[in-house]
């Protein structure tokens, strides 16, 4: 039997979409969460010295976008053909493109950085969510299946799905103009496997 194990910081951030693919399909694994103690030994070993790292069978991945796309591929969450395949990781690209632009507001918001976050929400934040918000309700509008590409879900309705929720936790009015994504976020977290590991999984703050 395969062995899975996903290695990330007690937190949800860059290793909760592998975690959530892996859940999804029903995949066991090996949820390892390294503490801030741990973390200065085990850096050195890691491929590209920084997490989430996927082992399976003792190869080890670097990166959360290969993790997830090798993880959806193999299980068969990917897109249903190679087009849909492309759509799926351009819309994965375009999501990294946005966390870059909105990274500022996120790292002053979590004290990570100084910087006057109602200033950075006002000025980075909002336009880079309401450009990149806009292309993702394109694909939902052109497929019409309630998912962002296809009739069935993938990683990338993991990936939108999760983040919209913590969006909405911080504030429950954000997506007032794009409610097609509040029903989006509900429609991936129906699902019986994603729904118990939300409500299981440990409290973390982001």
């Amino acid at each position: 039997m395969v062995h899975y194990k996903i290695s990330y910081f007690p937190l949800r951030g860059a290793g909760e979409l592998a975690r959530q693919i892996l859940t999804y399909v029903g995949q066991e694994f090996e949820d390892h969460r390294i503490s801030r103690e741990e973390w200065p030994a085990i850096k050195p070993t890691t491929p590209f010295g920084q997490l989430p790292l996927l082992e399976v069978d003792g190869k080890v991945l670097a990166q959360s976008h290969a993790i997830a796309r090798y993880l959806a591929r193999q299980f068969g969450i990917n897109g249903k053909t190679a087009w849909e395949e492309a759509q799926v990781n351009s819309i994965a690209d375009q999501f990294k493109d946005y966390q870059n632009e909105a990274r500022p507001y996120f790292m002053a918001k979590m004290g990570f950085s100084d910087g006057d976050v109602d200033a950075l929400f006002k000025d980075t934040f909002l336009p880079a969510f309401n450009k990149n918000f806009g292309f993702f309700a394109n694909f939902l509008k052109a497929s019409g299946s309630g998912y962002l590409v296809g009739d069935s879900l993938t990683f990338v309705d993991l990936l939108i799905a999760q983040h919209v929720s913590d969006l909405l936790a911080a504030n429950p009015t954000i997506f007032a103009e794009h409610p097609e994504f509040k029903a989006h976020q509900e429609k991936v977290h129906s699902n019986a496997n994603i729904k118990k590991w939300i409500e299981t999984r440990p409290v973390t703050p982001f």
